[in-house]
């Protein structure tokens, strides 16, 4: 079977989020599995980008509303990524470094998807599946059905998979030209709430839809940002697929990022030799439990209660942790955060900002993960963190819920509460001290949340069996 993902991003090609890791592992076990797998993505001048070597295996023309535009598609060489990668570049649009947050946006990810399917067009065969990723990608399978230039590929098998459904692609009909010529009684495909929505669409075109864990998908049957009722409709083609990580990329023992590599029989040394190191580069005592919050500082992944639950912490239950923070993203919340430096300045620190080798340290080095997200479609970060023996403390959404199973439930490894609040986080913080405390049982729950399956090799066999009830 050959596999084709469109995505905005890959690790390690171009990473903002999990999509990157999940697009930059799936296929790879598909690829190991027998199958052929390939992802297309724009051509960011990222460092990757010039770090490697490429050959040209297309140039074409496509028209984006009355501009025709030059696209060029490039092949990664040596496929040192265990798949094809090819990148689309299309002038002016794709040739920057950031993936997102320019204001012509839709028009970047709009030519992409053009050119795509221009390119598409001219293969000599046919890939059996089309595998688009979030709304940057979801128009793909409208584009493939319904637009004069490429419906005669409407006969590729489409799926769609929804890593946030909170982002959706939203533009105005005034750009409505912008899209390849079309049937105008198809229109209503692309509209929801008077707008036209690529998510929206991508729900309603492609031949099935998945979510990136089986609480998520229930969840926005209930609450996904406008989309309930269509996601209500199209339930019967909608499923939940948790996502899996690399476990060759995240092992302990042989992770290069480490200050020393363990497995489950050295994981007192390892921790300890690591979360030394860490806390000796950031002015934190080795000899107290380690918390780590790693990722963006937003709402979603409720960032903005840290600074008052830290505060909370340190105050009402005590001076005998440490805690540090890696990540990016309200500048309210990093300037609260940074505060806290001068009020904690030998229990606290923190590094605005992202970084692959201290992320690894940090799961390495840490006795507890916060992750108090709001929304967490699955969540990877507690899957990384359990692998390194790191205990995760979570909310119950999403994969979160799927993932963690709270200690005082039978064979429990994980400090889940319920809600997102400062009350709750603060008090979770309380459970994992006592945790921690009890030594023989904190043992205990290393090794075990260490051998847990949370590979790839699991899911991929669950896509690969969605993509077989696709093709005939």
């Amino acid at each position: 079977m050959e596999i084709v993902h469109v995505s905005a991003e890959c690790f390690p090609v171009a990473k903002v989020g999990g999509l990157a890791d999940v697009v930059g592992a799936l296929p790879k076990y598909q690829q190991s599995s027998g199958h052929i797998a390939k992802v297309v993505m724009p051509m960011y001048r990222t460092k990757f980008l010039y770090d490697n070597e490429w050959e040209l295996v297309h140039e074409g023309g496509a028209y984006m509303g009355n501009n025709s535009s030059h696209y060029s598609v490039i092949k990664e060489k040596t496929n040192r990524l265990g798949f094809d990668l090819y990148l689309i570049d299309v002038n002016g649009l794709l040739d920057r470094e950031r993936v997102y947050g320019y204001h012509d946006d839709t028009e970047r990810f709009l030519s992409f998807q053009i050119a795509f399917c221009d390119w598409l067009s001219h293969w000599q065969h046919r890939p059996d599946i089309i595998h688009v990723h979030d709304h940057h990608t979801a128009l793909i399978p409208f584009m493939l059905s319904n637009c004069y230039a490429y419906n005669h590929l409407g006969g590729i098998p489409t799926l769609l998979t929804i890593h946030n459904a909170q982002y959706q692609g939203w533009f105005g009909w005034d750009k409505r030209h912008l899209l390849p010529p079309f049937d105008n009684w198809k229109a209503g495909l692309l509209d929801w709430s008077n707008t036209i929505n690529p998510l929206a669409c991508g729900i309603k075109c492609a031949w099935r839809v998945t979510t990136v864990s089986n609480s998520y998908m229930h969840e926005l049957f209930e609450a996904a940002n406008g989309l309930e009722s269509l996601l209500r409709h199209e339930k019967a083609k909608c499923t939940g697929i948790l996502n899996g990580i690399d476990d060759e990329v995240w092992d302990p023992q042989t992770d290069a990022h480490l200050f020393l590599n363990y497995s489950t029989k050295t994981i007192a040394k390892g921790k300890t030799e690591n979360r030394k190191r860490l806390c000796e580069a950031f002015g934190l005592n080795p000899d107290k439990p380690l918390f780590v919050f790693i990722g963006r500082l937003v709402g979603e992944k409720a960032a903005d209660l840290l600074p008052q639950a830290i505060t909370d912490a340190f105050t009402h239950i005590g001076r005998d942790m440490s805690i540090l923070v890696l990540g990016s993203g309200e500048p309210a919340v990093e300037e609260q955060l940074l505060a806290l430096k001068e009020r904690f300045p030998v229990d606290y620190n923190l590094f605005i900002g992202y970084n692959e080798t201290l992320s690894h340290q940090m799961y390495a080095g840490a006795d507890f993960l916060l992750m108090p997200s709001r929304v967490e479609p699955c969540g990877l970060n507690q899957m990384y963190a359990m692998r390194y023996g790191t205990v995760p403390i979570v909310s119950s959404t999403g994969g979160l819920k799927d993932t963690v199973v709270d200690i005082s439930e039978p064979d429990g490894y994980g400090v889940r509460f319920d809600y997102p609040t400062i009350g709750e986080l603060t008090h979770a913080i309380y459970r994992a001290l006592d945790l921690y405390k009890r030594s023989d049982e904190l043992d205990k729950v290393r090794k075990t949340i260490m051998t847990l399956n949370f590979s790839w090799n699991r899911s991929a066999a669950e896509y690969l069996e969605v993509y077989s009830s696709l093709v005939h």
